[in-house]
């Protein structure tokens, strides 16, 4: 039924419009307007700055707000009090200065260096159980995620410690690979001994193009996706992950995070600011101190609330309307011949390549189609990429499809090809060689394809 139901909303597969073919023996083809990611927000550069650009169709009317929603972003947060007002209250606990110290130029993290510290990474923390409304259980000590960074006068959670260990493999033709696998150990605990059955999750920071357009994908159209008892036997059971919207005070779909764990992009901000930088705002008033940190609460602020609800709107703007890149090579037959190994391996089975956006308050981003490659579902990946840590209804082993749009600029942007949500995967290569589960089918299609058919799909990715 999922399939059925996905095939008419989507047209993902090769039968429908994104693998045009006239008859069997016809060489795949594009599909008009294929290279328009997102819809008429698409923007056409190739630069170092292609993930930083307003949505193509975005009114005049908004782009102060994009303007200063782009200067909070990327603005340093400094200690208070301090006479930069608008931006003082750095912590006391963080793990970044600003959104663009982990989201450089509005693209992807990179790996923690081997033997080094966490860097930018956030590791999520909590123990076993769940809170009132049914997400992660805190850690009583450390709360939800470890703070290695801490302003002068304040005692900095702790860091871990990151080496890889490497799994060297070869495709059935003899070419080798070598996948690595990061080992995280805990240091320099700042208030305590870490607990015994402390749940850990390390997460990187991903693009954040196209976020408005996938917040505009209405919620019928994702649960149309999901098949959570795999009902049609095709191995894939996408689930929706329902959880707690802490301004709206309610229970609503989750889509956004690695495991769309938050429903709304204003939440995912301000969850941001406050967890991450140790900013206030309207929707998390307070630091969030834990017991063990009560003195923390004496810390000089930069105010109540220390966002101001104009400027945290402002970020969301920006954020909603950020532009998808074009893709690029569209026409080209080896990316053609990629398209069509890419559907025939079954990743667009998870990775759909065309959605409809439904009505939005933005305007510009309504009723667009778009080519996003998720469905916004969790899906089981594994005991490979298994975190061991539910969040809401997600269970350790389920993470969100990731959008794929925009992947093959990320080395232009970024310098890096850090791929899956801890950035063990050095290329696209060990990206899909790392899928398990329900995904295992895809990966091992994928593993068995001639050379030069692999070369094909790298090319397809390559071009998104």
């Amino acid at each position: 039924m999922r399939r059925a139901i996905a095939a008419v909303l989507l047209c993902s597969l090769s039968a429908c419009g994104d693998s045009t073919k006239p008859n069997d023996d016809a060489p795949p083809m594009a599909e008009e307007g294929e290279e328009l990611s997102g819809g008429e927000t698409t923007v056409f550069d190739i630069s170092p700055l292609a993930f930083s650009l307003a949505a193509r169709n975005l009114d005049a009317s908004r782009r102060d707000d994009f303007a200063i929603g782009n200067s909070a972003f990327n603005d340093n947060w400094v200690i208070a009090p301090a006479s930069t007002t608008a931006r003082d209250g750095l912590g006391p606990l963080f793990s970044a200065r600003s959104c663009s110290g982990c989201h450089v130029f509005d693209g992807r993290d990179h790996a923690p260096t081997p033997g080094g510290g966490l860097g930018t990474m956030v590791l999520r923390l909590s123990v076993p159980g769940t809170d009132p409304h049914g997400g992660p259980l805190p850690d009583p000590v450390y709360g939800g995620a470890l703070s290695p960074f801490a302003i002068p006068g304040v005692v900095a959670e702790g860091d871990a410690s990151i080496t890889y260990v490497e799994h060297p493999g070869s495709f059935p033709d003899g070419e080798a690979y070598s996948l690595r696998e990061p080992v995280l150990t805990l240091v320099s605990p700042g208030y305590g001994p870490f607990a015994g059955n402390l749940l850990r999750s390390p997460r990187l920071a991903p693009v954040v193009i196209g976020l408005g357009l996938l917040e505009a994908i209405p919620d019928a159209t994702i649960q149309a996706l999901a098949d959570p008892n795999d009902a049609n036997g095709d191995g894939i059971s996408g689930r929706v992950n329902m959880v707690w919207d802490d301004e709206a005070q309610t229970v609503k779909m989750g889509r956004i995070g690695w495991k769309a764990n938050v429903p709304s992009l204003r939440l995912q901000t301000a969850g941001a600011f406050n967890g991450d930088i140790g900013i206030t705002s309207s929707i998390f008033p307070t630091h969030g101190s834990t017991p063990a940190q009560a003195g923390l609460d004496t810390v000089p602020n930069g105010g109540s609330p220390e966002l101001d609800p104009a400027r945290l709107d402002a970020v969301v703007t920006y954020l909603r309307t950020l532009a998808v890149p074009a893709r690029r090579d569209v026409d080209d037959p080896t990316v053609l011949a990629g398209k069509q190994a890419f559907a025939d391996a079954g990743c667009a089975r998870c990775h759909i390549p065309k959605l409809q956006t439904g009505a939005s308050d933005l305007p510009e981003l309504a009723f667009q189609t778009i080519r996003p490659f998720t469905d916004l579902l969790l899906h089981d990946m594994g005991p490979g990429l298994a975190d061991g840590r539910p969040d809401f209804q997600a269970t350790g082993s389920e993470w969100r499809t990731p959008p794929l749009w925009g992947i093959g600029l990320v080395s232009t942007v970024n310098r890096h090809t850090d791929f899956l949500h801890d950035g063990r995967a050095r290329n696209f290569v060990e990206a899909i060689l790392w899928h398990g589960g329900e995904a295992q089918a895809a990966r091992d299609r994928f593993a068995g394809l001639a050379a030069s058919e692999r070369a094909a799909l790298l090319a397809y990715l390559q071009s998104l």
